[in-house]
């Protein structure tokens, strides 16, 4: 097989994932979208972390809150708990790598906060460390999985909302993850400042 044939096959799988997502997901996604729009109308900020990839995407999706996704807009109060070397070096020197995202959680999250836990397996140990940091300071968790959501699919209370993708492969279920994070955006700006023009 060559090169571009083995290009075709990636996009043809992505394609496939993402039109077996939709039904699956799209419900919980919109319930998502209005969980954190209440949070940030409410005077909320939503946290989000993750690891490798999901760390990545843990800083976009901040990103696009406080600076802006396509429309213009005051900025939204979103964190990425992947950002502060000097913090996460510390609690993963001094404590744990468990606790990277927890102890900023009991740091800075406030009831009525969100959760963005992202993890394509759903077993982070540091991620399932930061969902029982969130419980019980009634912030919602908003879980980003796959592969049948693993351990955090267990851990999640009646209220939070778990957005997993039907699939297995790593890379597919990142690409997914990004389209939710752009749909979570596009979502938060039309119920914060109504319909597009």
């Amino acid at each position: 097989m060559s090169i571009e044939d083995r290009i075709r096959d990636q996009f043809a799988a992505s394609i496939q994932t993402k039109q077996t997502a939709v039904d699956a997901m799209a419900g919980p996604i919109a319930a998502a979208v209005q969980a954190m729009a209440d949070c940030l109308k409410a005077g909320g900020k939503i946290m989000a972390c993750g690891n490798g990839g999901s760390a990545a995407d843990s800083q976009h999706f901040a990103a696009e809150l406080v600076n802006r996704f396509e429309r213009e807009r005051e900025p939204l109060a979103a964190i990425a708990l992947t950002t502060d070397t000097s913090t996460l070096t510390s609690i993963g020197n001094d404590y744990r790598f468990e606790d990277i995202f927890a102890k900023q959680i009991k740091a800075l999250g406030r009831r009525g906060d969100v959760l963005l836990a992202i993890s394509t397996s759903g077993n982070s140990p540091n991620v399932l460390e930061a969902m029982a940091a969130a419980q019980p300071r009634g912030i919602r968790i908003i879980a980003l999985t796959g592969k049948e959501g693993g351990k955090m699919a267990a851990r999640l209370a009646a209220t939070d909302i778990h957005l997993c993708v039907p699939a297995a492969r790593t890379a597919r279920i990142q690409e997914v993850h990004l389209l939710t994070l752009h749909c979570l955006c596009d979502g938060i700006d039309t119920l914060l400042l109504g319909e597009d023009a």
